[in-house]
């Protein structure tokens, strides 16, 4: 059974996972308004203040109904360096989907792997879920590097159709958590 607190707060590694704020709403428009998030992500481009906002709005509504754990990452529990994700899986109450984005300016310092670490800690053990996953093309290189340093390896199920924003067709990679 999954188990998820009424706030979530994570602090390992050098950096602090935590909830959303409403003033958090300028740094999340200055982070996910960015073409490598704009073109890996399902995100809205442009991320403006008004996404922002319909954005927050969302998770809290997810977090309420116990389907997604959204938290900021950060260096110092204050500005927001990018986000990890927990989506639940509704057919299946052990599997959870993970996500993670990080914003230009904080590229390149090793926060993706970590937060995704941490959030993959939690998920096993707070949270009770027994199965982790990542749906990743296999053309987002950072991403797929993030998800082999945080411990995740690829399977042999067929990469899953989807389509993205504008009609782009995607082909999603499944990895596992296989432990670090």
């Amino acid at each position: 059974m999954v188990r998820l607190p009424a706030k979530i707060r994570l602090s390992e590694d050098g950096i602090v996972l935590r909830e959303w704020e409403d003033g958090d709403l300028a740094a999340m428009a200055k982070l996910f308004d960015d073409p490598q998030v704009a073109h890996w992500t399902p995100l809205a481009s442009p991320f403006d203040l008004e996404a922002a906002r319909a954005y927050l709005k969302s998770a809290a509504q997810k977090r309420a109904a116990g389907e997604r754990v959204q938290l900021a990452i950060t260096v110092d529990g204050k500005e927001p360096a990018g986000e990890v994700l927990l989506m639940l899986n509704g057919a299946d109450p052990e599997v959870a989907d993970l996500g993670y984005s990080v914003g230009a300016a904080w590229r390149g310092r090793g926060l993706a792997s970590r937060a995704l670490r941490m959030m993959t800690e939690f998920a096993l053990g707070t949270a009770g879920l027994s199965r982790l996953l990542l749906k990743i093309e296999a053309e987002n290189t950072a991403s797929t590097g993030v998800a082999r340093a945080a411990g995740y390896r690829l399977t042999d199920a067929p990469p899953i159709p989807a389509e993205g924003k504008a009609g782009r067709r995607l082909l999603l990679q499944t990895w596992e958590y296989q432990g670090a």
